[in-house]
């Protein structure tokens, strides 16, 4: 069984199918999404605004190292869940934090999941086309 380091906080994020988990330890700055620098895994500003929103007002990010781990869902959504992972790991190495990422609603978890397909239609709510004779 392997010791956790002293200076290691770990989270998970989800959102929809995609679920994020984050491990922050101390190091150099670099951010390692599934293997990947993060500007090669999120090729869109907007996710990558998305995923870095939690650390605006963070100055000590120089000072850690941030490995994301993501599985399922589309980009969006994992660029979402990382966001909720990175925030929570944060709330856990600083409690302070939790009051400005909370009103900023970076610790509420989206609970919107897709629909499922019901029996006799077409989707989830979706009819087929209703023909009298």
């Amino acid at each position: 069984m392997s010791k956790k380091k002293k200076n290691e906080y770990i989270a998970a994020g989800r959102r929809k199918t995609a679920v994020a988990s984050i491990l922050i330890r101390e190091g150099t700055g670099k951010f390692d999404v599934n293997g990947r620098d993060l500007n090669k895994y999120f090729l869109s500003d907007i996710q990558r605004n998305i995923v870095l929103s939690p650390l605006k007002d963070n100055l000590e990010v120089k000072n850690y190292d941030f490995i994301i781990r993501l599985k399922g869902g589309g980009i969006e959504a994992q660029a979402v869940a990382a966001r909720l992972g990175i925030s929570r790991a944060l709330v856990k190495k600083d409690e302070t934090l939790k009051g400005p990422l909370k009103d900023l609603g970076y610790l509420t978890r989206d609970p919107r999941k897709k629909e499922r397909k019901k029996y006799g239609l077409a989707g989830a709510r979706k009819r087929f086309q209703f023909s009298k004779r």
